[in-house]
C-alpha cells in the first residue's frame, strides 16, 4: 500500500510500505480521509522526539471503511464505515484503575506511539471503533476525533445550559470547543485570537458569538463590559505556543481574570513555555483549574450530534487534497497558519 511516511523531521515520502496483517482481535480499514492536527504538526517538526519513532506512519484523526474482518471481532463486519478513537491505554495504572483512561500514565496513540491513518490501510483493535453509519460524510467522520476532543474538555469543565463561556484560541481544537460548547449551552460565548481570518469562521458560523483580537482589545476587558463585571461561567486556553502581547496576561492567567467566582478554567493547550500565575487571583474567587487532554468516550456524543444537524464540521475544513501531497500540506500549515486550518488527506 501506499503511505505518507515521516521518514525524518520535516520530511514526509509518498511511499510503500507493506499492507498491515489483522490479528483475531482486528479489523483491517481503508482509509478514506484523514485530518492533519495540531499534534501531527508538532510531530512533522521533531518535537515529540525521541517519543516518536522514525519512520513512522503519523495521523490519528482518519476514518473509513472496513474491508477485512478478524475472526474474533464479534460487533463488526465489513462494508461498515468507522471512525477510529486513536488512544490506547495500559488498564493498570492508578488512573486506569479508576477508569480514567486519559490519565493513562503510559497512554499512546496511534500515530503518535505507532503508525497512524496517513495509509491507504490500517490494522485496528475492535474496541477502538465507532460506527458512523452510512450517512456521515467520510470527510465529517474523520474530523469525530477533534470534534471529540471538544466535547471532553466541555464535560472536564462542566458546561451547563444557559452558561457564558471564554475560549483562547480559535484554532483547530478552540474550534471543536466552541461547536461541542454551542450544543449544551445558547448563552454568549467569547472566541479570543490574534490571527482574523480564524475569529472570522467563527463569526460566519455563529450569531452568539463575540470575537476578540487581543491586539486590538483588552480580552479581560472585553468580557467583563459584556457580562456586567460578573465574568464568565467556564474560560478554555486552547493556545498552547502563546504568542507575547504588550500589556496582556499569559492565556492561563487571563482565563483566571475573565472567569466569575467560583468559576472553572480548562487549559489543553501544550505549550512548553511556564505560564506564570498569580495565585491569589485564582484563590480570591475560590476557583479551579481543570485539564483535559485527549477524549473519553465522547466519539458516542459526537456522532449523535452529528447525526442531529448541531455540528458544522464544515467550518473546520479548509483544504482537501491529495494523500500524495502531504508534505506540501504541512509546510502551508507552517507557512500560513492564517489560511489553513484543518486540511483533510483524501485516499
Amino acid at each position: 500500500m501506499k503511505a505518507a511516511i515521516l521518514k525524518q523531521y520535516g520530511k514526509i515520502e509518498w511511499d510503500n510500505v507493506p499492507t498491515p496483517e489483522i490479528s483475531p482481535q482486528q479489523v483491517l480499514i481503508k482509509i478514506k480521509y484523514a485530518s492533519i492536527c495540531g499534534s501531527d504538526q508538532h510531530i512533522f517538526k521533531g518535537d515529540f522526539h525521541p517519543r516518536t519513532k522514525l519512520p513512522l506512519i503519523p495521523g490519528h484523526e482518519f476514518a473509513g471503511e472496513i474491508v477485512e474482518v478478524g475472526s474474533m471481532v464479534q460487533n463488526y463486519k465489513k462494508g461498515d464505515h468507522v471512525a477510529v478513537d486513536p488512544i490506547i491505554w495500559c488498564g493498570k495504572c492508578p488512573a486506569c484503575k479508576i477508569g480514567h483512561y486519559p490519565a493513562c500514565t503510559s497512554l499512546k496513540l496511534v500515530g503518535i506511539d505507532l503508525d497512524g491513518g496517513f495509509g491507504e490501510y490500517i490494522a485496528v483493535e475492535e474496541q477502538m471503533l465507532y460506527k458512523t453509519g452510512g450517512h456521515i460524510p467520510f470527510t465529517y467522520a474523520a474530523l469525530i476525533e477533534i470534534l471529540s476532543v471538544g466535547f471532553h474538555a466541555c464535560n472536564r469543565a462542566g458546561v451547563a445550559p444557559q452558561n457564558t463561556i471564554a475560549v483562547w484560541g480559535a484554532g483547530k481544537v478552540g474550534q471543536s470547543i466552541l461547536q461541542a460548547a454551542h450544543t449544551k449551552t445558547e448563552n454568549l460565548i467569547f472566541m479570543v485570537d490574534p490571527i482574523a481570518d480564524r475569529l472570522k469562521i467563527a463569526q460566519r458560523n455563529y450569531s452568539n458569538i463575540v470575537t476578540i483580537n487581543p491586539y486590538e482589545t483588552d480580552p479581560v476587558e472585553t468580557i467583563m463590559k459584556h457580562t456586567k463585571g460578573k465574568g464568565v461561567d467556564i474560560a478554555f486556553e486552547a493556545v498552547g505556543h502563546a504568542r507575547f502581547i504588550e500589556g496582556r496576561h499569559n492565556p492561563v492567567r487571563s482565563c483566571i481574570n475573565a472567569i466569575r467566582g467560583a468559576g472553572t478554567v480548562c487549559v489543553l493547550g501544550l505549550g512548553d513555555e511556564p505560564s506564570p500565575l498569580v495565585m491569589k487571583e485564582l484563590i480570591w474567587k475560590e476557583a479551579k483549574i481543570v485539564a483535559s487532554r485527549v477524549s473519553h468516550g465522547e466519539f458516542v456524543e459526537t456522532i449523535k450530534q452529528l447525526d442531529a444537524g448541531k455540528l458544522k464540521p464544515d467550518a473546520l475544513i479548509s483544504d482537501i487534497v491529495p494523500a500524495s501531497e502531504a508534505q506540501q500540506s504541512f509546510e502551508l500549515l507552517e507557512k500560513e497558519p492564517e489560511k489553513h486550518l484543518k486540511i483533510l488527506l483524501e485516499f
